[in-house]
């Protein structure tokens, strides 16, 4: 066992032995004035896992307007007029679009295509004006922009064609001349002002129909057609990922699994099918996106390989399984509909593999990539919650990939949580049916990736391995970062079972917002890194081929009991509360309420609506969420408490809390929740949650059920119903310094790296094993107080980097409070 640190006070500073000369000052929080002593041993003998260079990657979904508004370039919303109530209630065909004169959407026979179903028809005299994203189109002054259209006017016309904001032209008026069938016309405009407000205006002088309105800035990332908004790109692949995972997500694995066909009524519901997404782009289909807005489709399978292509990384797509999950949980049965997914995904590898005289490699050569893409991994399904049909259905797909294309990585799942009878049974199953890899998704709490660095230690080495398709800690503070980092050095140390990794989720445009935590942020005019891509962007770009085994001291432990007081909550659902009592462990009355009175003991956190009828405590408001109101003292400590709930309505059940020192920092028995499917044992820490065990289970509307907790020290037994329901023991410390060191075969560098994720300074002896090194090393600091969160104007969690002389077989360094310091040391 590694021996303990003692902790000390220090005053700021490097000690004689190793001296900083820094090309900028590494940024400390000047109230840090305690330090904690460390001692990390390195072996550079030993030999630890080797490190694929795929090892981090970035995993892309259309979440948060990541794609249309977003790094899909096209800065026209709505340009084929098919927005429609199935993507998001209210939106109508002419959502983003204001005209002047005559405008009407059509769905008829006269329509450019049968895939793409709506068409403007335009009266003479008469004008429309898009909107673009956000605050209007973002143009630069000096920069091109190529706009096209397809028109239709059999007697002819003029269409004029202006940029313009409320100032005025932001570029000169382009006239087109238009006759005939449907055709495609272009005209290209130069800004003489920049805007963020811009708005694109169509006129045309005599009746004339419209269709796949269209503005692209010319300066697109590498320059590539139907292209990549630069800046969102660039950020991309400054990270250097090994892979790019996309298009999801729950995009994947929702909606009706059948086609966009007349066979379907046009089903514009359905799960993300790639077939829908490549071709010209004015014949893809339109389609809801699950997170309340329509896909365009512009930003297809075919730009997702060629941007994993232009990036260096390895392209990973996931196709639906035919089980919907999500929330929606649900198993198609339908053999005609099996088959045909599983052949479209046998296409799908053509497409991305086959020569160019093949059905789908003929595809992928005419939209202008003849060479194969060397596609060498797939997943199929994403977080299913019923793991035993989602396996029935994945050994079908594996069975036939394996059989038309052995060398293919087929990637099964292990659900939507990191523990619990979902993830317990998927693994089971990927075991026995000896699975090549198991995708495993978890949002937590910093706290949690705090405790639980150790999570792939014990994985069995034989199985199957590990791929981490999605993870993030419920913030972009950078306490959030520092957990995540601290995390990532376990990551890397069971590299031989972890073979793949990615945060998630990638962008968010600001105005836009389903989803937090993301890991790069934009709207129409700037994108800025958070703390997070910080530290993905020092972890991959310093990975190195192979862990070099270390050992690190520890922090004092100074956990006591679990304290606090308790609560009562609901989300999205009406119940009514009774009799509740708090009795501690000598069996004396902490608290007694049957609500015969008033509420006064309750303290309401403003959410819900909270009122006494007829002798219950009832939360009414079916829609509000986290509705926690609170009663006693954060000090109690082994204690029972006993409540007696009823549902009343809503989509839930009870949410009953215990430990409270407040609104940000609990646990509570979530009975019921998940749409009503699952139960579990969360752990709030900071404002973000964590699950500590989870089970499936539901709870019935109209019925009383007893619920009782026990609280011994930091042991917890759960009763319902006058029944174990299950127990558990929150024991597991939260260690805030974490290190592991690597080798980068390439230069012969030793790169240590350590999180030092608490507010006192780490005073660290390194020993390095006798390793023969160079007297100077390379320092790469990102340090900065834990509440610090970048924005587009501020960014204060930015990396340092600096030159550390005095290096030996043995120093010592002093890691600044909350920091993620990598020190690249030169070997002789």
């Amino acid at each position: 066992m590694p021996r303990t640190a003692a902790r000390t006070r220090w005053r700021l500073g490097l000690t004689t032995i190793a001296l900083l000369t820094a090309a900028a000052l590494v940024p400390a929080p000047a109230h840090a004035e305690d330090v904690t002593d460390y001692a990390i041993t390195v072996d550079p003998s030993a030999k630890g896992a080797a490190i694929d260079d795929t090892m981090y990657g970035v995993f892309f979904e259309d979440i948060n307007r990541a794609a249309d508004g977003g790094l899909y370039a096209e800065l026209v919303q709505n340009r084929s007029f098919e927005y429609s109530t199935a993507d998001n209630g209210s939106y109508t065909p002419l959502t983003s679009w204001a005209a002047g004169g005559t405008a009407e959407v059509v769905n008829d026979s006269g329509r450019l295509n049968e895939r793409n179903r709506n068409y403007l028809s335009l009266g003479a005299g008469s004008s429309v004006t898009n909107a673009g994203y956000n605050t209007g189109i973002r143009v630069d002054k000096g920069k091109r922009y190529d706009f096209s259209v397809w028109v239709r006017a059999t007697s002819g016309t003029t269409l004029t064609v202006s940029l313009k904001d409320t100032a005025g032209t932001l570029a000169t008026a382009r006239q087109v001349a238009v006759k005939g069938g449907w055709a495609k016309y272009k005209a290209t405009f130069t800004a003489t002002r920049t805007s963020n407000r811009g708005r694109l205006a169509v006129a045309s002088t005599n009746a004339a129909a419209l269709d796949e309105v269209s503005l692209f800035p010319r300066d697109t990332y590498k320059n590539q057609p139907n292209g990549l908004r630069k800046d969102l790109a660039e950020k991309i692949a400054a990270l250097k990922p090994g892979f790019v995972r996309f298009p999801g997500g729950c995009l994947v694995n929702t909606g009706s699994m059948e086609d966009y066909s007349e066979a379907s009524n046009w089903q514009r519901k359905r799960s993300y099918q790639w077939k829908d997404t490549v071709g010209p782009v004015e014949q893809r289909a339109t389609n809801a996106n699950f997170w309340g807005y329509n896909q365009s489709y512009g930003l297809g399978y075919y730009e997702y390989f060629r941007f994993s292509e232009d990036i260096g990384a390895m392209p990973l797509p996931v196709v639906p399984a035919l089980v919907t999950g999500c929330g929606q949980n649900k198993a198609t049965d339908d053999e005609a509909l099996l088959k045909r997914h599983i052949q479209d995904t046998l296409d799908l590898i053509e497409f991305a593999n086959g020569p160019a005289t093949s059905t789908w490699g003929k595809v992928r050569a005419q939209m202008g990539h003849p060479k194969p893409f060397h596609l060498t991994h797939l997943g199929v399904g994403n977080e299913e919650n019923l793991p035993k049909e989602f396996f029935a259905r994945f050994e079908r797909f594996r069975t036939a990939i394996k059989a038309k294309y052995p060398d293919i990585t087929v990637i099964s799942n292990s659900g939507p949580d990191d523990a619990g009878t979902t993830f317990d049974t998927a693994w089971q199953l990927n075991r026995e049916g000896k699975v090549d890899m198991v995708d495993e998704h978890y949002y937590n709490s910093p706290n949690w990736f705090l405790q639980n660095n150790d999570r792939y230690d014990s994985y069995d080495r034989k199985g199957p391995k590990v791929f981490l398709g999605e993870y993030a800690s419920q913030g972009n503070a950078w306490k959030n970062g520092l957990a995540e980092a601290a995390f990532m050095t376990g990551l890397e140390r069971n590299a031989d079972v972890v073979k793949l990794a990615s945060y998630a989720p990638l962008l968010a445009n600001e105005d836009y917002v389903q989803w937090r935590p993301d890991m790069i942020w934009f709207n129409n005019r700037a994108s800025w890194n958070s703390a997070n891509y910080e530290v993905q962007k020092l972890f991959m770009t310093n990975v190195g081929d192979r862990v070099v085994p270390s050992k690190a001291t520890t922090t004092p432990n100074v956990s006591g009991p679990i304290t606090g007081a308790v609560g009562l909550s609901t989300w999205a659902t009406s119940a009514a509360y009774d009799d509740v009592k708090v009795t501690s462990a000598d069996g004396s009355t902490l608290l007694s309420d049957d609500f015969s009175g008033d509420a006064s003991k309750w303290t309401t956190s403003g959410r819900g609506s909270w009122s006494v009828q007829d002798g219950s405590y009832v939360q009414s408001d079916t829609a509000a969420e986290n509705t926690l109101v609170t009663a006693g003292d954060p000090a109690w400590k082994d204690y029972d408490l006993h409540v007696k709930a009823t549902k009343k309505s809503g989509k839930e059940g009870f949410l009953v809390a215990f430990g409270v020192k407040d609104t940000g920092n609990y646990y509570w028995w979530n009975l019921g929740g998940w749409n009503n499917t699952q139960s579990a044992i969360e752990q709030a820490v900071d404002g973000g949650k964590g699950t500590l065990m989870t089970k499936p289970g539901s709870i019935e509307t109209g019925r009383a059920y007893d619920i009782d907790i026990k609280v011994r020290g930091r042991q917890v037994t759960l009763f319902l119903d006058g029944k174990e329901w299950g127990s558990f023991k929150d024991d597991k410390p939260a260690e805030p310094f974490r290190q592991v060191v690597t080798q980068d075969a390439k230069t012969g560098d030793l790169i240590v790296k350590v999180v030092n994720a608490q507010s006192a300074e780490a005073r660290t002896a390194v020993d390095l094993g006798g390793a023969k090194v160079a007297s100077t090393a390379r320092v790469t600091t990102l340090a900065a107080d834990e509440d610090a969160v970048n924005t587009e104007t501020d960014t204060p969690v930015t990396p340092v980097t600096s030159t550390l002389r005095g290096v030996a077989p043995k120093f010592t360094y002093t890691f600044p409070a909350n920091s993620v310091t990598f020190l690249r040391v030169k070997q002789k």
